[in-house]
């Protein structure tokens, strides 16, 4: 109990909570400081507001704002000190000062810790000097200057000191020296030396190398997404010569499923989706393309700086190709409101998550953490975030469809042309098919003379009578997808991409707290500024169309002097190889982001990587000629108890297939995989239960042919509100979102979607099937066939004796036929763990 009959809390996040009497002893303290305050509500002298701008607002910026401004993250017991009015009001139950008299302002005992259960700042006292200053200052009625109370005016000041720039990150990348080690027998490439260094440092080894079907199995998923075939893992097995490990990397990068694979990892990191979000959740016309452009990038290695120019600023390139076009739909994949409450805010938000991902992807940076503070933990202040933002903030906002939002190709591009081709000529079938129906109905009708538009007319209105209903529904079948296709062959000229309103930008303002009313100070284009750049040089495209200042960005992101960009991809690379990053937060390269295991080694890929001409391929192929890529997953005791994370890499991590590669080795296995590529996307079949759960049930979702259906995860039309299943229970990547690292939960749905999911059963059926076709009905050929299948070896004759004494006790005990005992057994197989997981 203090010397006012207030008990102070000891919660010391409530700062300036205080419980007592509020009806008696708070009151008069309000009234005191009300009248306290009307006295010397007289204008402050110069000399007044000269004191309290240097030696009081800087000590309440330093000491205080964390918690008690405007734009702290967490306000602490409701308490403000960035404005006069917030110290007069106080905390929840009183004013904080009484201006006039400093023994009376709770500010001012606080900060003198003359109470035990009254101490500001909690952590470390003020000065002598600092709490005179406070106790001149509310002595001297605690002046402040006129019009100046609102928090925008509080601005803390932001400095970069040697200590931020010296973060491992914001270093100039430098190429390494290869460190020597004693173990050289293990070193197979450089990257081994750098490994082994650190094991040898601890008293580790390298595990030995694992046998070569594991070998096999594991590359193919790495860089292709799918299970090797039997012949292929035979084929590498019996395979004795010293290059027998480097052809089977260049045959499996020459693959067309090598895009697939590695444009998915890209897509999870750009929020790929083809609808908008919330309660429409209506479709984005021809992001499809988007997702084309990226599994082209990668089967063609295109150089990841051009892949990045591409994607920031293809449309501004003095002759932009189709997949430069293509490219900038990057910038379309985000949510959209189609009806936002504040349309001001909603395009501010738009280029928040332009500028969140962009700083994610491309720098491994949360610069978005900086909207409406600076931010909190690395060196980005709201400065450097808005000097970001007006790169982009020419962009016309997003409203899905019109001029803004889709771009015409040029002609010459071979690609679009093939596509636009193939639609032709399947207009051209089924007009024909069509036709032939409407001139039987003409002659059953004796209408010869009737026009084309009026005999569909009639048809609609008579023709199941005339034609029969078979017929008749045929036609109807015929005219809805040639209204499909009318629409597709007319869009097929166009892209979901990037337009801007000119040549000249708007301006550019700091916003307080992140919202459009409160504007600060005006900002210009400007790069990061830990980072040390240079000024942009920015030069507005001949056509006049947009501004060039994307252009500026992209040729900074994309330049080798910048500290991160080859650095962020390197890693994510590794990861992708090795399950996790040498930065495990590999969308977070800031000062509290995990600090790389191997700093050197990362630095050298980096270089590395430049060197090679940004060529993600040559990445691979130095990665994968590494030892440390090609050891066992059997870890040692001691190096289980010396390294429980394995940051040392003393053996390879086991993973669990994700969710993709679980619904396409399903596919693979049962001899059911579509290997078509490209286009828009397919709809598989969900539950009408799933479908139940939307807005408005089965809105937005087609049915594609059980051929269509059957083709690759990363096909599939990606509709925000409706996840496939399988998809969404293996842990599918977030849409909303950059996604820079799966999950790999266990939960029930995972076990109950695989054993009874249409799906899984329809695919047990199709692998028993294929297993009668390829194995005749020895049962034991079908087991042997099956196991070899879906776990990439031969099995041992006691997994054979077990699946067939299955297949027999079904048949015997259940009651099954000979063909559905088959199907479960080809259902058990494929969920193993061994066909689940990499090894």
């Amino acid at each position: 109990m203090d010397s006012h009959g207030f008990r102070a809390t000891t919660d010391w996040d409530s700062k300036m909570i205080f419980r007592g009497r509020p009806e008696s002893v708070g009151a008069c303290i309000f009234f005191l400081a009300l009248a306290c305050a009307c006295l010397y509500a007289a204008v402050p002298s110069a000399a007044d507001i000269d004191f309290f701008e240097k030696r009081i607002r800087p000590l309440l910026a330093d000491r205080c704002y964390n918690c008690h401004a405007t734009d702290a993250d967490k306000i602490k017991g409701g308490l403000l000190l960035d404005s006069r009015a917030g110290l007069l009001k106080g905390g929840d139950t009183g004013p904080a000062i009484v201006p006039g008299n400093a023994d009376e302002s709770l500010l001012v005992q606080a900060v003198r810790w003359s109470d035990k259960d009254l101490q500001m700042p909690p952590k470390k006292k003020l000065s002598d000097a600092e709490i005179a200053d406070l106790t001149a200052w509310v002595k001297l009625g605690a002046p402040w200057p006129a019009n100046d109370s609102a928090p925008s005016a509080v601005r803390r000041e932001f400095k970069i000191t040697d200590k931020d720039r010296a973060h491992w990150a914001f270093q100039p990348i430098t190429k390494p020296q290869v460190p020597q080690v004693k173990n050289t027998a293990q070193v197979a490439t450089p990257i081994d030396a750098f490994i082994i260094a650190k094991l040898e440092a601890k008293g580790l080894a390298l595990g030995p190398q694992a046998d070569k079907r594991a070998l096999v199995r594991r590359v193919t998923y790495d860089l292709t997404g799918l299970p090797p075939t039997p012949g292929e893992v035979e084929s590498f097995v019996s395979d004795s010569s010293a290059q027998a490990w480097d052809h089977l990397i260049e045959r499996l990068l020459k693959s067309q499923h090598y895009g697939e694979q590695w444009g998915r990892h890209w897509l999870d990191l750009v929020r790929f989706a083809e609808t908008n979000s919330y309660e429409v959740d209506s479709a984005k016309p021809n992001a499809w393309r988007y997702r084309d452009y990226v599994i082209r990038a990668f089967n063609d290695d295109k150089p990841y700086d051009q892949f990045v120019r591409e994607q920031l600023a293809g449309d501004e390139f003095a002759q932009p190709t189709a997949d430069a076009i293509i490219a900038t739909g990057y910038y379309r994949l985000g949510i959209w409101d189609n009806a936002p409450a504040d349309r001001e805010l909603a395009v501010y938000d738009m280029l928040d998550d332009i500028v969140a991902t962009t700083g994610q992807v491309f720098l491994g940076l949360t610069v978005d953490c900086a909207r409406c503070h600076d931010h909190k933990i690395d060196p980005i202040s709201q400065r450097d975030y808005y000097s970001l933002l007006s790169f982009f903030h020419n962009v016309n906002h997003f409203k899905n469809g019109g001029p803004t939002d889709e771009v015409p190709l040029p002609r010459y591009s071979e690609v679009i042309d093939d596509a636009q081709t193939e639609r032709v000529t399947k207009r051209k079938e089924l007009e024909v098919e069509a036709g032939e129906i409407e001139e039987h109905f003409r002659l059953l009708t004796k209408r010869e003379k009737t026009g084309p538009k009026q005999i569909p007319g009639m048809i609609r209105k008579e023709g199941k009578e005339i034609l029969g209903a078979e017929v008749f529904g045929r036609y109807q079948k015929l005219r809805s997808d040639l209204k499909k296709l009318e629409k597709d062959v007319a869009s097929a000229g166009s892209a979901l991409a990037v337009t801007e309103t000119g040549a000249t930008a708007p301006d550019t303002f700091i916003l307080e707290r992140g919202l459009p009313a409160n504007q600060g100070a005006q900002v210009a284009p400007a790069f990061l500024q830990v980072l040390a750049p240079p000024t942009p040089t920015i030069t507005p495209p001949a056509a006049g169309t947009s501004t060039g200042r994307r252009t500026a960005l992209a040729n900074w992101i994309a330049s080798p002097q910048n500290q991160l960009t080859a650095r962020v991809m390197v890693n994510r690379i590794w990861q992708h190889h090795f399950g996790r990053g040498l930065v495990r937060s590999s969308s977070n390269f800031g000062t509290q982001g995990d600090a790389p295991t191997h700093p050197e080694l990362l630095d050298w890929l980096a270089s590395e990587f430049i060197a090679s001409g940004w060529s993600v391929k040559a990445m691979h192929r130095l990665i994968l000629a590494s030892q440390t890529y090609r050891q066992s997953s059997h870890a040692s005791d001691a190096a289980t108890s010396a390294d429980p994370r394995n940051d040392l890499l003393s053996h390879f991590d086991m993973r669990r297939l994700t969710a993709e590669e679980i619904r396409d080795s399903i596919l693979a296995v049962s001899g059911a995989l579509n290997d078509k590529m490209f286009g828009p996307g397919i709809y598989v079949d969900i539950p009408k239960e799933v479908l139940a759960g939307q807005s408005r049930p089965g809105s937005g979702w087609g049915k594609s042919s059980p051929e269509e259906q059957s083709r690759r995860s990363i096909y599939i039309h990606v509709k925000r509100s409706l996840i496939t299943p399988i998809l969404a229970s293996f842990d599918a990547a977030e849409t909303d979102h950059s996604t820079p690292v799966r999950f790999a939960s266990t939960q029930p749905t995972q076990a109950l979607g695989l054993m009874n999911s249409a799906f899984a059963n329809q695919q047990a059926e199709q692998f028993a099937q294929r297993l009668r076709n390829e194995a005749g009905y020895d049962i034991q050929q079908q087991v042997t066939l099956a196991l070899q299948l879906t776990t990439s070896r031969p099995p041992s004759n006691a997994e054979i004796e077990r699946g067939m004494k299955l297949i027999a006790s079904l048949c015997e005990h259940e009651k099954s036929s000979p063909e559905l005992a088959l199907k479960s057994f080809c259902l058990l197989a494929m969920n193993l763990n061994e066909f689940l997981y990499l090894d």
